[in-house]
């Protein structure tokens, strides 16, 4: 997925459609010049509707889209006819999209299946025609409801990835090397920190056929939680994921109190990841020796853990077995 086609976040300006006015008409015809009220209701307006798809990855389709409006309802007629609906808009977004309001922040809902439609916008309701005021002691009502207005807000839609595995660790841990060599996912990859600035998807092949989804989240600092390097933006694409795959290098100083660092930032975003599945990829491993792999063992953390080599492959098959058992555990 090219970076530059990769958006996350939208803001549309929503007005949904104004309901159709009710009818005041009388029966009239050449047997009957005084009939009652006849009038019929007014339509109601469009609504704003979002609907899932899975074919779609990114929010792109909708990032220059900053005003949509739906159909007015129409107005009723005599007969008892009520007015037509007015037309719907619906937009098609990716699973794992959730839609807050604007002006709150709210969490308004969350599309996550194939074809559920969610209305982001009501449109108005439609006028009732005279016909409903009618009683014993008001049998010709010459007033009918007016439509009831559309509604106008500003709504904010965010994607969250839905992976099976988020690729959690600092900038330049090799969490993109590790995408590429075992998916046909085909990131930026680079010797500096941040490469990696929008999320990146990779199907992972397995065995007898199978696969699982990958995703590489741009890489975590310390503040992250509270918006520091690339932040909230980005954290939020973990919350997704059934298992986070920490990556830290072999060369790092210290793995352990690197983790602790990582899970501290996950805990004040949300503490609800720690509930998640954890395994550690101790990357880069191919320049350890084993006197010095045995020595890294005895001060890691107490989780699963793999050494691997994504330049030698080393431990990449060991790897996706335990993901595939956590997976299906």
């Amino acid at each position: 997925m090219s970076s530059s086609n990769f958006v996350d976040y939208v803001k549309i300006f929503c007005r949904s459609g104004h309901g159709g006015k009710g009818s005041a008409h009388f029966h009239r015809s050449r047997l009957n010049p005084r009939g009652g009220p006849d009038g019929g209701d007014g339509g109601r307006g469009g609504h704003i509707i979002l609907r899932g798809n899975q074919q779609l990855w990114t929010l792109l389709h909708l990032k220059y889209t900053k005003h949509v409006r739906a159909g007015r309802g129409g107005d009723g007629g005599s007969q008892l006819k009520s007015g037509a609906s007015g037309k719907d808009v619906i937009l098609e977004v990716p699973l794992g999209t959730v839609a807050r309001n604007a002006d709150t922040g709210e969490i308004e809902f969350e599309i996550t299946q194939q074809d559920e439609e969610k209305v982001l916008l009501y449109g108005g309701r439609g006028g009732l025609g005279n016909d409903h005021f009618k009683s014993a002691t008001n049998q010709a009502p010459r007033y009918a409801q007016p439509g009831e207005a559309g509604k106008e807000e500003w709504k904010i839609l965010e994607l969250k990835l839905l992976a099976d595995v988020g690729l959690v660790g600092f900038p330049n841990a090799g969490k993109s090397t590790l995408l590429a060599a075992i998916s046909a996912a085909k990131p930026e990859i680079a010797d500096y920190p941040f490469t990696t600035l929008k999320p990146n998807l990779g199907m992972v092949g397995y065995r007898d056929h199978q696969s699982f989804v990958m995703a590489d989240i741009p890489g975590i600092i310390q503040g992250a939680h509270e918006g520091k390097g690339l932040g909230l933006r980005f954290l939020r694409h973990i919350e997704r994921n059934s298992i986070l795959l920490f990556v830290i290098p072999a060369d790092s100083k210290n793995i352990n109190e690197e983790y602790k660092i990582l899970l501290n930032e996950l805990k004040q975003y949300n503490p609800e990841l720690l509930d998640k599945s954890h395994i550690l990829a101790i990357s880069k491993s191919d320049l350890l020796d084993e006197e010095l792999i045995d020595e890294i063992k005895k001060n890691l953390p107490p989780m699963p853990y793999v050494f691997i080599s994504s330049i030698t492959q080393k431990g990449l098959m060991k790897l996706k077995d335990m993901i595939w058992k956590e997976l299906n555990s």
